[in-house]
């Protein structure tokens, strides 16, 4: 089974790719934002140790964990975050690496794993390749206002937030231009892997 990390900033249509590599693939899509919803349900990896650290009035009455209430809590305490932050971070490497193997025990060909700190948390130690989706800014900033509804000022101010453009090609071993121009983005796509899964 190969695997493929993507990554690359807000706003750059990362989900774009991997609805494609999906669809067109029959790729196993693992994304580490949802990863880190699904270690934080009840019987999921990291639970207990959230509500050992946050204490039981973050249950809700459906003893799910009230994600708002803790992302209340961490913003006005860094500290919390960092200790939350340990927690969630190695549950989730953890739960991708779980799937990783169910998939390759199964027989797929194919799996993908995203994060917007992919790089960060070193999840390039266990892919093939990984590959950084790019998107010119003005773009980037355009899309976040269409679909998220932000200024043009918080858009800006958020991608500025994460890692640079030069970051992202220097530690990635390829890059998909998708700047809107879908055939293009999706050639770019099956050239790539054509090479990986011959």
């Amino acid at each position: 089974m190969k695997i493929i990390g993507v990554t690359g900033g807000v706003g750059a249509g990362k989900s774009t790719v991997l609805s494609y590599l999906e669809a067109r693939y029959g790729a196993r899509v693992i994304q580490a934002d949802l990863a880190g919803h699904l270690v934080m349900e009840p019987g999921g990896l990291c639970y207990q140790q959230v509500l050992d650290l946050f204490g039981n009035n973050v249950k809700k009455e459906d003893d799910t964990i009230d994600r708002k209430n803790i992302s209340d809590i961490v913003f006005s305490q860094k500290e919390m975050l960092q200790e939350l932050n340990a927690i969630i971070h190695p549950a989730v490497r953890a739960y991708i690496l779980q799937e990783l193997q169910a998939e390759r025990a199964a027989g797929r060909s194919l799996s993908v794993v995203e994060a917007a700190l992919f790089l960060e948390a070193h999840y390039e130690e266990f892919c093939d390749e990984v590959w950084y989706i790019h998107t010119d800014e003005p773009i980037r900033i355009r899309r976040l206002m269409e679909s998220r509804g932000y200024t043009e000022e918080k858009a800006g101010s958020i991608i500025r937030r994460q890692a640079s453009e030069s970051f992202f090609r220097a530690h990635t071993d390829v890059t998909i231009e998708n700047n809107g121009d879908l055939p293009q983005t999706y050639q770019q796509i099956d050239e790539r892997l054509r090479n990986i899964l011959r």
